[in-house]
């Protein structure tokens, strides 16, 4: 279902994004990220192009690496990493506790896999917000071929400011996606609203753990390079997402680092010591070829001027990853599970 090709690949960069546009809209994605506090409240104040302007530029190349679902998952040994990925899904449905012919949001809903498959797992009817204009595009189109236009629908607007009325929702659920929010706090406060009294909000977060050292120099690399090459704001840590959902208003009913029990590392398809016969395109094999075949493609005009540029930033993003999984810095699924008070 999911784009498989180099061409394929080649042609989405830069998403929405004038072709002859790309180079310069990296450069200014870039510069949001300079090393300096007043780069970090530009990141804020400029969320939206921020984050619009990381995912045109890098969407394409998730999709060819990753699938449709852009997260990671708790792995058994033996299993593959779709595999692992829809149980990590499936474990999120459960946990809301979905009903048949429920209205449920996704929350930064990305090209929709998630959207997909917990509306068929669960018989409910979801809809995904997203402010990025080529992730809905591309979401619309595998809702088509997938023939599921009935359950799943997309609303292009910011989580920040959602398009809804007070109460609109059955369940709410948001999978490494409101790590870009600007203000955790807001962000939550406004899921709160739009979520039904007495129903559930879980959400798999990216966090910075108790081992993270700000004064350690290593460790703030490590958490630039995951920043820059993920289009966030910053890093929160779990303490300040737990406290900014309790003044949000919700009730916490349970939360853990899921990553902490997974058998195999999260971060092992990405570690480049690592070959995997299943995903041989983030291993180190792969992204030789991608790179080659990338570095070609530019050159003769058939991907835009800048695109090694965006790989090259997803690649040391992915290494930051992988370094921050083994210093045990940085987790991707921070998850918990909030309850917003009856009405009564």
């Amino acid at each position: 279902m999911s784009k498989s090709g180099t061409f394929d690949l080649a042609s989405g960069v830069g998403g929405k994004i004038e072709k002859k546009e790309v180079l310069s809209a990296f450069e200014k994605y870039e510069k949001y990220h300079a090393c300096d506090g007043e780069a970090e409240e530009e990141r804020k104040a400029n969320y939206i192009d921020m984050v619009n302007k990381y995912y045109d530029l890098a969407t394409s190349f998730y999709e060819y690496g990753w699938g449709e679902s852009f997260h990671f998952a708790p792995r058994w040994k033996g299993e593959s990493l779709r595999e692992s990925i829809r149980r990590h899904e499936h474990f999120l449905a459960l946990q809301l506790g979905l009903k048949q012919g429920q209205k449920v949001l996704d929350v930064g809903c990305g090209i929709g896999g998630p959207l997909r498959e917990i509306a068929g797992f669960s018989g409910t009817y979801v809809t995904g917000i997203n402010n990025n204009e080529y992730q809905v595009t591309r979401g619309k189109e595998l809702n088509r071929i997938a023939g599921v236009d009935n359950t799943c629908n997309y609303v292009t607007a910011d989580f920040m400011r959602m398009p809804f009325a007070d109460d609109s929702f059955d369940g709410i659920f948001a999978i490494e996606a409101t790590c870009h929010a600007p203000d955790v706090f807001d962000c939550y406060k406004e899921i709160f609203r739009v979520l039904k009294p007495g129903q559930y909000f879980a959400n798999y977060e990216w966090c910075i753990t108790d081992f993270f050292d700000p004064n350690n120099a290593n460790h703030r690399r490590i958490k630039r390079q995951v920043e820059l090459g993920n289009g966030l704001p910053d890093i929160r840590s779990m303490g300040q997402c737990i406290e900014a959902l309790k003044h949000a208003g919700f009730e916490i009913i349970w939360d853990k680092d899921i990553a902490i029990d997974s058998p195999l590392p999260w971060y092992l398809p990405l570690d480049k010591s690592h070959f995997s016969l299943s995903n041989v395109r983030v291993t180190v094999f792969g992204r030789f070829f991608t790179r080659n075949m990338v570095k070609i493609l530019e050159r003769v005009g058939l991907a835009p001027e800048g695109s090694q540029k965006v790989q090259a930033i997803l690649e040391q993003a992915a290494d930051a990853l992988v370094e921050g999984g083994k210093e045990g810095i940085f987790t991707p699924m921070y998850f918990f599970l909030a309850r917003k008070p009856s009405a009564n």
